[in-house]
């Protein structure tokens, strides 16, 4: 089981090591520096906190900080948006942290099932918590993988990335999305740090993919909106995708991913070359 109060104090050590003290504004005391990036005390300076209270924060202690503690604290650490949430998500889970919760199963309504499926030239996917993938459109299927002949436990974009050896060869700049998955994945268990289908997952990743604990370790968390998915597809050839992302109000767990080409583009010919080969065509009886 995950323990947000240790999670908490790592991600602030990586942030702290990841500041650079001329950016941060300090001016050179004279010491040596035997750590990159900046001083405990210094972070302490910067935020207007004791550097006992920060220390103790990175030490893991139970301590839950208030809101302007979290706003200075982003401001000393220089965190972009996704270190912010994933920082008040573990402050968020420090203060309420207690018992194991029951599993819940993930489910899409049928109502975007069909919403998926109208997309008849773009490539559409769900994916839940801990980037399960829950439904797909055909285009997607065929596009990136068929997930739904997958067993259901590895219907997991995260692990799909970084086992699956398709997806190793359809990725042109596979190591930099792989990478953005393993941060998602990070960001996302923040917020269920003692959820055991998280738990299950990141242990059977740790074990099987030695890039997952690099980056893991590396504690780096990523939340991209929209961006290009680089593609040597196995049918129709080279081809890159552009993709946003749309939440849902009042379920912001379940995220609709929708890719698409631009016109008049060589990717855009093999996309609609692609979305033909995959919708069915019936026979003229006349």
């Amino acid at each position: 089981m995950s323990d947000p109060h240790r999670d908490l104090g790592e991600f602030l050590r990586r942030a702290r090591a990841s500041r650079d003290p001329e950016r941060a504004g300090l001016l050179p005391d004279g010491r040596i520096r035997r750590v990159p990036g900046l001083r405990r005390e210094e972070v302490a300076l910067l935020a207007g906190v004791s550097t006992d209270y920060y220390t103790r924060l990175e030490q893991g202690r139970h301590i839950v900080p208030s809101t302007q503690v979290i706003e200075v604290l982003t401001t000393a650490l220089d965190l972009d948006d996704a270190g912010e949430t994933y920082l008040r998500t573990l402050i968020s889970v420090v203060g309420s942290f207690a018992t194991r919760p029951r599993p819940v199963v993930q489910r899409v309504r049928p109502a975007l099932h069909r919403l998926l499926n109208s997309f008849a030239g773009q490539a559409a996917l769900i994916l839940g918590r801990r980037t399960d993938i829950l439904a797909s459109n055909p285009l997607a299927r065929a596009l990136f993988a068929d997930f739904d002949a997958l067993p259901a436990k590895h219907r997991n974009y995260a692990r799909w990335m970084l086992l699956d050896e398709h997806a190793h060869d359809l990725f042109r700049d596979w190591e930099e999305q792989a990478r953005n998955a393993v941060e998602a994945l990070r960001l996302d268990s923040a917020a269920t740090p003692n959820d055991p289908g998280t738990q299950q997952l990141i242990g059977e990743l740790s074990l099987s993919s030695p890039e997952f604990r690099q980056w893991w370790s590396g504690h780096r968390v990523h939340q991209r909106t929209h961006g290009t998915k680089r593609l040597n597809h196995p049918v129709v050839g080279t081809l890159d995708v552009q993709f946003e992302t749309l939440t849902f109000p009042g379920d912001d767990h379940q995220v609709l991913y929708l890719y698409s080409t631009e016109p008049g583009t060589a990717s855009h010919e093999a996309l609609t070359l692609l979305a033909n080969w995959t919708t069915p065509h019936t026979l003229d009886q006349t």
